[in-house]
């Protein structure tokens, strides 16, 4: 068959994601509505091929141009149920496949060729694949940073196909030898295809992509058999042969997948979570991994870009772990600073509280400093909780710490939530004076807060407890936290919304 290369492209691998993959159909339609369709499109072109042979290679060849046509409408219509960048991309992918075949309709009715030679022809089959390959290997979770290498490795693959490819063709070589080491290449990655394409269907937990990858899969794999038959077993076949059918049948497959038609089987199989683990740690190098298949395959013919493409592929690859580890990164650090605060509130937590704790007792511990730290709580904080309800209690909650955390205008100051409705200071290098100023102007910020409670003074307020140390390297961490909460405890005693200090 003529321009045979058309007819093994690039095409997807698969990006990790899970879920449940079932057998729709469009509402309101016949379950056997578009495989009827299909049906009848495979009839029309058996029908047109045997009505009139004189002109079966024009008809052969423009079914197999407005196939993949109905498959890309079929694709571009299924973005708008999810997932809609892998059908968009799908879509674009087979529209550049029906424009390179058409290119030889041109030739077959008589009109003049656009092209001095197979090259528009070529570069639209290697443009096929670049599409998918992108979308399957980036996926859009990725930073733009790392798709944007994601996309050169697309092209460098798409380039390096472009390459091989038109060198044979437009020299217009027979060797026979180097028709079988050009349809390697396209075998290779076509079979590459269906297995990543697998993969991904079997790792993927969105339902959406799960369907995406499962079509894809089906049909990567029945493109893989019909273009390796039609290579391989009727290259020299002209058009116009009941062999032409096969081409048909990987997008009319493709367009019922998309149309949501019921084809009467269900894929649904998923890896553990530990092989789920371990293709969503490996995925990023399959581009890699296809760029260097297809480069050895090429080093014969072509062993100056295959050296380049190695080079693409290792500096690619390492150039995308650098970009993904740094991300990796700056989302642990955001991962710990969210550890460190509480949700309610926006405060620090217990946690960030102990750490700093620890760091500034060592610090004054090294400078002979004092340091001071307060102890406070809402008063009759149950009784509000009871009385108004928990939403009252969480509002109160959040209130009270914007306007505690609005009295730390030190640097080194720190107010943190303890605990239910208690809450912490850190008052480095302060003086019983200052840390009763500080504790304070706490309980006026709250009582100004005028909040409603239905405690015997009407309004919610706090008390404090200050425990301060003026020489910490002749005590304990512990010695000074509980003088905050003996001090705590007092001013509890002496009738709330009051301040107590405790030296030691």
């Amino acid at each position: 068959m003529a321009n045979t290369n058309l007819y093994a492209h690039l095409s997807a691998q698969g990006e990790p994601a899970i879920g449940q993959a079932t057998a729709h159909k469009l509402p309101g339609a016949h379950p056997l509505a578009i495989p009827t369709v299909a049906g009848l499109f495979l009839l029309a072109h058996v029908l047109g091929i045997i009505l009139f042979p004189r002109r079966a290679d024009v008809i052969s060849i423009s079914f197999q141009v407005t196939a993949p046509l109905l498959a890309a409408l079929a694709c571009f219509l299924r973005r708008r149920e999810g997932y809609a960048q892998g059908w968009c991309a799908l879509a674009l992918a087979l529209i550049f496949w029906s424009a390179g075949l058409s290119i030889n309709i041109l030739e077959l009715v008589g009109l003049p060729n656009p092209e001095p030679g197979p090259s528009i022809s070529v570069l639209l089959a290697v443009l096929y694949g670049v599409p998918i390959l992108f979308i399957v290997a980036s996926p859009a979770a990725e930073a733009l940073s790392v798709r944007v290498v994601d996309a050169a490795l697309a092209l460098a693959l798409g380039a390096l196909f472009f390459i091989h490819s038109f060198t044979f063709s437009s020299t217009g070589a027979s060797n026979s030898s180097d028709v079988l080491n050009i349809l390697a290449g396209f075998d290779a990655e076509n079979l590459l295809i269906v297995l990543f394409a697998a993969i991904r269907f079997a790792s993927s937990r969105d339902r959406q992509e799960r369907e995406f990858f499962g079509a894809l899969a089906v049909y990567a794999l029945l493109y893989f058999l019909a273009a390796g038959y039609m290579n391989h077993a009727q290259h020299d076949t002209p058009y116009g042969g009941l062999t032409d059918l096969l081409i048909d049948v990987p997008f009319l497959f493709l367009m019922a997948k998309a149309a949501h038609a019921n084809l009467g089987f269900r894929l649904n199989y998923s890896l553990s979570v530990r092989q789920e683990r371990f293709v969503l740690a490996a995925s990023p190098l399959m581009l890699p991994a296809m760029l260097l298949t297809v480069s050895a395959i090429v080093f014969r013919a072509n062993p100056a870009w295959a050296i380049a493409g190695v080079a693409m592929a290792t500096l690619g690859s390492g150039f995308r772990n650098v970009l993904t580890h740094m991300r990796n990164l700056e989302e642990r650090d955001r991962l710990e600073q969210l550890a460190q605060i509480d949700t309610l509130t926006a405060l620090p937590n217990r946690r960030c509280f102990d750490n700093r704790f620890r760091i500034e007792w060592s610090r004054a511990w090294r400078s002979r400093t004092a340091l001071a730290v307060l102890m406070l709580d809402i008063d009759h904080f149950k009784m509000l909780n009871d009385g108004l309800g928990h939403a009252e209690g969480d509002r109160c909650l959040r209130a009270v710490a914007d306007a505690l955390g609005s009295c730390a205008t030190r640097a080194s100051d720190l107010v943190a939530r303890y605990g239910g409705e208690e809450f912490v200071a850190i008052l480095p290098s302060a003086s019983p004076e200052q840390a009763m100023q500080f504790a304070e102007l706490l309980g006026q910020t709250v009582h100004a807060l005028n909040l409603p409670s239905p405690s015997p003074k009407g309004r919610v307020t706090i008390s404090v407890g200050v425990g301060h140390a003026e020489h910490v390297e002749q005590v304990d961490p512990d010695t000074l936290l509980k003088a905050a909460d003996d001090a705590l405890y007092a001013a509890k005693h002496a009738g709330r919304n009051t301040q107590q200090i405790r030296l030691i």
